[in-house]
């Protein structure tokens, strides 16, 4: 069987956490008397693993300040997803699931996820939503360096057994495209999400519905035979 794989990012993607993002991320910053960056400087670094994230956004920080905030984040996220509960802190963007078990219906298309997200926040997430049995391989922030770094999609193709050209990476920021290039892989990148289109430049291809994505892949990997 000729083996495909299909890599999605998480945050923007899959699901939309801006709201406890954005919060957390006010309440790293307050943990420390700093002013929050705004929302869209915020939504810009989604993506990236946390630390670096958070340097970022505050560049002239110093190494233990930077790590108050790191677990004022963490803290903070952990809370109000607690509170809220997964479905409601980071709800499944429309027809995600639909699609998701449609492409997991077919026997020779394997996917993944490879997010900036940790492997505690990943866990929760997949099994909050019920979904972890979907995805072959699940590669987080715990285990890499930070995107745009190959890295993750490196690890989920060996795990699956597929070649670069074989694999697709879904996300919606710079980030996943540029890791998606930089592994030889196809980059879709998704309109929905937290970077606009004009970050997008290196995304092969843009999609603004998930629904079009099995047409998609199937075009794709037919005129690849």
């Amino acid at each position: 069987m000729d083996l495909k794989l299909i890599i999605f990012d998480v945050d923007g993607t899959l699901v939309d956490s801006q709201a406890d993002i954005l919060a957390s991320m006010r309440g790293a910053f307050a943990e420390v008397g700093r002013p929050a960056p705004s929302r869209e400087e915020i939504l810009g670094i989604v993506g990236l693993s946390l630390p670096l994230a958070i340097a970022r956004l505050a560049p002239d920080a110093d190494a233990a300040t930077l790590e108050v905030m790191v677990e004022g984040y963490k803290q903070s996220y952990m809370r109000l997803r607690s509170a809220n509960g997964t479905e409601a802190s980071s709800p499944l963007y429309p027809h995600v699931r639909e699609v998701l078990g449609a492409l997991h219906a077919r026997p020779e298309w394997l996917l993944g996820i490879a997010t900036g997200k940790s492997r505690r926040g990943l866990d929760r997430l997949v099994d909050g939503h019920g979904i972890r049995s979907l995805f072959v391989t699940q590669q987080c922030a715990d285990d890499h360096p930070s995107k745009p770094h190959p890295s993750m999609i490196e690890a989920a193709l060996a795990e699956a057994g597929v070649e670069p050209h074989q694999a697709v990476m879904l996300g919606d920021t710079s980030f996943d495209m540029d890791m998606a290039r930089d592994a030889g892989v196809h980059g879709i990148g998704v309109s929905w999400g937290y970077h606009d289109r004009a970050r997008l430049a290196s995304a092969r291809t843009i999609i603004d519905d998930i629904r079009t994505l099995p047409a998609l892949l199937d075009q794709l990997w037919s005129q690849a035979a």
